[in-house]
């Protein structure tokens, strides 16, 4: 009885210690985005030929990958110029295709707050207005780089925030950016050079500020889903398996996707644990890595899991058996991608596949 009455203080200090931490809180209870953007139904009433769409909650990547291969252009133009939202969404679709109807997708929102992710150069590979909004954009040329690398962010990270000007190596775009500059290819988004493509995925709703949301697993698990999706999709279209760089409240997703995606390695940076007690737990073939800087504050939030709440042991004890990477020179709980820094070399080696 004694030791479970210090379980339950435990639990809730993990909660008390992140509120505290970040020095304010916010509602809770979050609706999570999940299934098809908004145009399902008129997508799932079309064909082409006589063929049936395949559906976008239904139909598995691969599936949709052979639907495509077997279309000519003036088919496949015209189900961008008519389901531009679905089409861009829609994992294992073509990449160009996607790119082609993200653009039409976010320019028929007519909202200011999108008009950025709507500038040439832009390469989205996923965009649904819903709720605050979630993107993922490709750095680089995903079509053929011999390696690719995907950024799954925490917290407080949406469609508008993606690539605030503020967050330069913090927010998802930001690190997408310098982890592509560190491996030897432009920062820019479209094409260039280096054997590197990156994709900041901000895919899935994530928590705002602090409190139960963030405490809980319930949107790291629909997250979970749509990462599991988002990787299949890749895959049915030929792209190499990647590198998930998890931060923060993403490592959380990753942990739980881990078992359901195919990539070569997983990082997590940041992490307050990933719903697993080791490595292995994870159910994983991928190498499992783990950063976390001297004055990163996630340090303080205790590694627990009780009634739904904390994530589990921490990643970067050596009992977890994830492989460490060097961090003594990150500062804060977001400077991992900051150029210079230990970790990035690192996690551009990683990204490059020179770490074995």
């Amino acid at each position: 009885m004694r030791r479970f009455g210090r379980t339950v203080v435990t639990a809730a200090l993990a909660v008390a210690v992140v509120a505290g931490t970040a020095g304010w809180a916010s509602g809770d209870g979050l609706r999570a985005v999940t299934g098809p953007p908004p145009g399902a139904a008129a997508w799932r009433a079309d064909s082409v030929s006589g063929r049936a769409l395949p559906d976008p909650a239904g139909a598995t990547p691969a599936e949709v990958a052979r639907f495509f291969a077997g279309l000519d252009d003036s088919a496949r133009q015209a189900l961008v110029r008519s389901h531009p939202l679905v089409l861009g969404n829609l994992d294992g679709a073509p990449l160009a295709l996607r790119y082609e109807a993200n653009r039409i997708a976010v320019a028929a929102t007519g909202e200011a707050r999108y008009a950025s992710l709507a500038a040439p150069g832009r390469q989205l590979l996923a965009f649904d207005p819903r709720g605050r909004g979630q993107v993922a954009e490709v750095f680089g040329d995903l079509e053929r780089a011999p390696h690719v690398s995907v950024i799954v962010p925490g917290s407080d990270n949406d469609a508008t925030s993606h690539d605030a000007a503020r967050r330069a190596y913090t927010g998802p775009a930001g690190m997408a950016r310098a982890l592509r500059a560190a491996t030897g290819g432009g920062a820019t988004g479209v094409g260039g050079s280096g054997d590197v493509a990156v994709i900041a995925w901000t895919g899935y709703t994530t928590p705002v500020g602090v409190g139960r949301d963030v405490a809980g697993g319930r949107l790291a698990g629909a997250g979970a889903a749509r990462l599991a999706r988002f990787t299949a999709g890749l895959d049915a279209v030929g792209v190499p398996d990647p590198v998930l760089f998890c931060h923060s409240y993403g490592s959380v997703v990753c942990g739980l996707a881990a078992r359901n995606t195919d990539v070569t390695d997983i990082v997590a940076f940041g992490s307050p644990g990933m719903r697993a007690d080791t490595a292995a737990a994870l159910g994983t073939r991928a190498r499992v890595w783990a950063a976390r800087g001297p004055s990163d504050w996630i340090a303080d939030v205790p590694n627990v899991r009780f009634a739904g709440f904390g994530h589990g042991a921490d990643p970067t004890s050596p009992a977890f058996g994830a492989r460490r990477v060097p961090a003594a020179d990150v500062q804060g709980h977001t400077g991992y991608f900051a150029p210079g820094t230990q970790s990035l070399a690192a996690f551009a080696a990683i990204a490059k596949g020179e770490v074995r």
